[in-house]
């Protein structure tokens, strides 16, 4: 059984502990119900979503899909080509913005989901994205995801992502050059995030900025009620959970 990662809560400084999942459910193609037991014994905050349901009704799928994980939907879907934000009622949404990225023929459209929000006395943005198979696409989109970062105003910031590259990779390392990697700065669980039944890389991750304490980050393959069977059920990817603690907002 893995350690405790921190619960959600609120400190007395004003500063937030929350839960962020990063998460790839491959348009809910799947189990269904599997995936929406990982999700809930998860108890994120924030579920930063990847292939979310996107063609024909698409956002009744997006409503089933928080309903079953006792979430909220923020934004993203169809409106961003598959990246979602989901979050739990504790969390206060100010803003939230679909942006599509530069489309490349015959290269897939790629977009991503942000929102600006409120736990606690924290405030933070959000972002939630899936990066290109292309390599040079894909390192011209970390930089725009970088810019779009700083577009959005906020000293704290967190990023989730099926990044479709590994560390060592240029597009993963132009993210960490400016972002820090929640597995690299304080690894709990699992590390490799592809394929289920044998995980052998990591291609998705929790980055956040310098501001963040990283409490623990990883795949949450034995926290109690999550099995090795619904994580393989779920989906073609394994979820990256972080725990994180976010300083109150200036002012």
């Amino acid at each position: 059984m893995l350690p405790d990662l921190p619960a959600s809560r609120s400190e007395r400084d004003g500063s937030a502990v929350i839960r962020v999942l990063s998460y790839n459910v491959r348009s809910l193609r799947d189990d269904e119900a599997a995936l929406a037991r990982v999700i809930r014994a998860c108890a994120p905050d924030l579920a930063l979503i990847q292939e979310a349901p996107r063609f024909f009704r698409w956002r009744k799928a997006a409503a089933r899909l928080a309903r079953n994980t006792e979430l909220v939907w923020v934004t993203g879907g169809a409106t961003t080509t598959g990246p979602m934000i989901l979050s739990s009622l504790r969390v206060h949404v100010e803003r939230a913005e679909d942006l599509l990225l530069p489309h490349h023929p015959p290269l897939h459209r790629r977009g991503v989901a942000t929102a600006v929000v409120r736990v606690g006395g924290a405030r933070l943005s959000v972002l939630s994205c899936h990066l290109s198979l292309s390599a040079q696409e894909r390192h011209a989109q970390a930089g725009l995801l970088l810019d779009r970062l700083a577009a959005m105003g906020e000293p704290h910031a967190v990023v989730g992502g099926d990044l479709n590259d590994r560390p060592d990779g240029r597009a993963f390392r132009r993210l960490t050059a400016s972002l820090r990697d929640g597995w690299a700065m304080k690894p709990w669980g699992g590390e490799y995030t592809s394929v289920p039944e044998r995980p052998h890389q990591r291609i998705d991750a929790v980055l956040t900025t310098p501001g963040i304490e990283v409490l623990g980050c990883g795949v949450p393959a034995g926290l109690p009620g999550i099995t090795d069977a619904d994580l393989r059920a779920a989906t073609d990817h394994l979820p990256v959970l972080a725990a994180l603690r976010v300083p109150p907002a200036e002012g």
